[in-house]
């Protein structure tokens, strides 16, 4: 019900990009992601830090954390290192950026562009879960005061995992559950 019920809208000013450095772990990635990343790295290395392109050229492009998943590489246990800092002082991905150049065709792992939704993974379904953090509570504050739902939010996000249809049920979902509650 978070999903419907929850506003966000992020607000970078805030927080500072603060999720491609705080976590446990760096983002989550599937195989076809790790590829397309080693991929484009040449594309968007112009935009990361040497720093960032040492722990690549040590480490490699994507890495096994303690729970067994794929993830992102991470520079000094918490900052992602397919990042850059922007002229404001803000946190931003590097593949995103060139992605929006119109450099290359990925916009960066799909668990950065949920966020702060995670899905897990079950046999016969996709969880959508809502990560509340504090991180993000100027975010929630953003998108309560502009009305914004968490999912109306997420849509770019949540149609590129699961589909424009699966969306359309979703908004019908949130419209029915908004007429329930009145």
């Amino acid at each position: 019900m978070d999903v419907f019920e929850k506003h966000f809208l992020c607000d970078l000013n805030a927080c500072k990009g603060a999720c491609c450095v705080e976590g446990e772990s760096g983002a989550p990635l599937t195989d076809e992601e790790a590829g397309l990343i080693e991929k484009f790295f040449p594309v968007f290395k112009q935009y990361m830090s040497n720093d960032c392109i040492d722990v690549v050229e040590k480490t490699g492009f994507s890495v096994i954390d303690s729970d067994g998943d794929l993830v992102t590489p991470l520079i000094n246990n918490r900052e992602c290192i397919y990042t850059f800092t922007d002229e404001q002082g803000i946190v931003k991905c590097a593949i995103e950026k060139a992605y929006f150049e119109g450099q290359i065709s990925f916009r960066k792992p799909v668990s950065c562009h949920l966020f702060p939704i995670r899905i897990s993974e079950y046999e016969s379904f996709s969880a959508v879960n809502y990560q509340r953090l504090d991180i993000c509570k100027a975010a929630r504050i953003c998108g309560a005061k502009n009305k914004l739902p968490l999912y109306v939010f997420l849509k770019d996000a949540l149609t590129r995992k699961f589909g424009a249809e699966w969306y359309a049920e979703l908004e019908v979902a949130a419209q029915h559950i908004q007429q329930m509650g009145k």
